[in-house]
C-alpha cells in the first residue's frame, strides 16, 4: 500500500511538473491512468479533469507572479472555450463512441503531423 501511493505520488508530481511545463502531462497521466494501473477510460478521463484544474490554476498564479498573465486577453478564450466545451458535450453525447475515438485519433495524428513538418518561428 505504502509503495503504491509513493509511486502515484512520484508519478502525480512528474506528470504535474510536465503539464505545468505544457508538454502534455495530462495525456500521459490518462495513458499511466490507462495502460498501467488498468483503470477504464471514463474515470480516467475524470481524474484527468481534477488533475488539469489545480495545474491550471497554479500556472497561471506563477504566470500572473511573473508579469506573463494578462487577463483582458486569455478572458475571451476562457468564455469560448467554455461555451464551445458545453456545447461539444451535448453533441458528443448524441454521437457514437467509436466514431469520435477515430475522430480524435486523426485530430492527434494531424496536430503530431503539423508539429513534426513546422518550422520554427524566429
Amino acid at each position: 500500500m505504502v509503495n503504491t501511493f509513493l509511486v502515484a505520488l512520484i508519478i502525480g508530481s512528474a506528470l504535474g511538473f510536465l503539464s505545468g511545463l505544457g508538454t502534455g502531462g495530462g495525456s500521459l497521466l490518462i495513458l499511466w491512468l490507462t495502460l498501467v494501473i488498468g483503470m477504464d477510460g471514463y474515470t480516467s478521463r475524470l481524474i484527468n479533469l481534477m488533475f488539469f484544474i489545480p495545474s491550471a490554476v497554479i500556472v497561471c498564479l506563477f504566470r500572473a507572479k511573473q508579469h506573463r498573465f494578462h487577463v483582458k486577453k486569455v478572458l475571451p478564450a476562457i468564455i469560448a472555450g467554455s461555451i464551445s466545451s458545453g456545447i461539444c458535450a451535448i453533441i458528443v453525447r448524441k454521437m457514437d463512441i467509436v466514431l469520435l475515438q477515430r475522430c480524435f485519433g486523426y485530430l492527434l495524428l494531424l496536430i503530431g503531423t503539423r508539429q513534426l513538418l513546422s518550422k520554427p518561428k524566429k
